[in-house]
């Protein structure tokens, strides 16, 4: 990322009226090449130049009413940063970015900006749209190689506490401004490490875990405890939380993997993305035997889904020697709702789409480990509830693709043990999600707030962390007036 700033090009490209500016071309990303990275961990996107990001900031015709405030749901002042790194003020970018988003490392590589900020680009109508996330990203990595991360001033100890259930993106967010408001905070974590999905979830390929460290480092300096190994559900729950603390966050996140129920998943060979992902990422099974925990080597591998969480698994299957992966959805790729990115990245490094098909069933030999799944091809109907075409079978077109190595990705689910061990606090009956106001993020439990995934199943990161905010003030509106009418907006 390092280059060295050109004061006269830095002014000339600020002397460009709207019309020049929209004819500057979307700048690329350096990333490493696809019969290189495909073999190993390392993050693909290399990150952007300083003269670089400051061109793409100057695509930004800083218009009157900038839409692209409306597609983030942490309303980041979008305009400000990047007409600061157009400028080539850098350290005046961060500081304007983190006055709302504490995580922009983490944001800038992992959140579908295509989908929220940038589908709202002004610029976008005429052409591509401004790279939103990547200046984000430029900004977080220029922050921490430069060594100028400040820690957020912490408000004056009101005397109160609150306790934090999960340290992912809703978690950390709902702390970083408790604590700017001055309560005490403590995170309870169920696992060993922070972060939740980021940490287990999101390969290091996307999501480096150092940047993810760095950014909770931040955390814990603003005087946010963290406490590891700790599960709580029925030996502790949630009242006793409430006995501790004077109101409780839920950020428990959608750990609880679907299957398909059909014969054969409980096979030797087949795994939830969860596992296989988190044997990957948390314990580092890549490295191993340098980590303690083991992954099976595949040769064929098929993965089931079409999310980004089934891109993460095949990429990472082909990362750790599988000669062959097939990623097999029922749908075709325009249906797809992984991110753009992610699939032309998939494809680049030889991921095998299998598109219209859907699998019926796993084979597997006398020692009970899978040696092939079962397909049926499919072919698209009406929409259905979700917007997009509805799949069908195709009769008498079942085949076979040989495989040692399932993994299902077709999505998750909130874990059901902390809601059904906490009286009076009440549940989806169809997701499993927990009941939650999503204007103050207040369930119906009095004193307990809830966000992210356990609130709306399976989402982004930067939702979760919009929750966070929302579930902040909420909080500390409760705290301060002790009115808790599950309908009341805090000013």
């Amino acid at each position: 990322m390092e280059d060295a700033l050109d004061p006269q090009e830095v002014k000339r490209l600020q002397g460009l009226k709207p019309k020049d500016r929209i004819k500057i071309p979307r700048q690329k990303m350096p990333e490493q090449a696809p019969e290189v990275r495909r073999r190993n961990f390392k993050e693909v996107p290399l990150g952007l130049p300083a003269m670089t990001a400051i061109l793409e900031a100057n695509r930004c015709i800083q218009c009157k009413k900038p839409t692209c405030i409306d597609g983030c749901p942490v309303v980041i002042d979008i305009p400000d940063f990047v007409a600061r790194i157009a400028a080539g003020d850098f350290l005046g970018g961060i500081r304007s970015l983190k006055g709302t988003n504490m995580l922009p490392a983490i944001c800038g590589r992992v959140c579908p900006q295509e989908e929220q900020c940038e589908n709202r680009c002004v610029v976008g109508k005429t052409g591509r749209p401004v790279a939103i996330g990547r200046l984000e990203r430029f900004l977080a990595d220029w922050e921490r190689e430069q060594g100028k991360v400040e820690v957020p001033t912490v408000g004056a100890p009101t005397g109160m506490s609150v306790g934090v259930v999960g340290c992912g993106p809703a978690g950390l967010t709902v702390a970083i401004d408790l604590r700017r408001y001055g309560h005490d905070v403590t995170i309870y974590e169920a696992l060993h490490a922070p972060g939740g999905v980021l940490m287990y979830g999101i390969p290091e390929f996307r999501l480096p875990k150092r940047i993810v460290h760095a950014e909770v480092d931040v955390v814990r300096r603003m005087g946010v405890k963290i406490e590891y190994d700790f599960v709580v559900g029925k030996l502790d729950g949630v009242d006793d939380l409430l006995r501790r603390h004077d109101a409780v966050f839920l950020g428990t996140g959608a750990g609880l993997p679907w299957f398909m129920e059909i014969p054969g998943e409980n096979l030797c060979g087949v795994y939830s993305a969860n596992e296989f992902l988190t044997r990957v990422n948390l314990m580092g099974a890549y490295d191993f035997p340098r980590a303690g925990t083991p992954v099976a080597r595949s040769r064929n591998v098929a993965v089931i889904g079409g999310g980004n969480v089934a891109m993460d698994s095949a990429r990472t299957a082909q990362r750790l020697g599988a000669e062959k992966v097939y990623l097999i959805y029922r749908r075709s790729e325009d249906e797809m709702p992984a991110r753009e990115e992610e699939i032309e990245h998939a494809k680049e490094e030889g991921i095998e789409l299998v598109l219209l098909t859907n699998p019926l069933r796993y084979l597997g030999d006398e020692k009970g480990r899978v040696t092939a799944v079962e397909c049926q091809r499919m072919e698209l109907g009406a929409p259905d509830a979700s917007g997009r075409r509805k799949p069908m079978p195709v009769p008498g077109s079942e085949y076979r693709i040989p495989v040692d190595t399932v993994v299902v990705a077709i999505g998750n689910g909130p874990n059901p043990l902390l809601p059904s061990a906490t009286p009076g606090l009440r549940v989806d009956p169809r997701k499993g999600t927990i009941h939650t106001n999503l204007d103050n993020m207040r369930t119906s439990k009095k004193g307990v707030f809830a966000g992210g995934d356990a609130a709306i199943g399976a989402a982004t990161v930067i939702l979760a962390m919009g929750h966070g905010r929302r579930a902040a003030r909420s909080i500390h509106h409760w705290l301060a007036t002790g009115v808790w009418e599950i309908d009341v907006l805090p000013a």
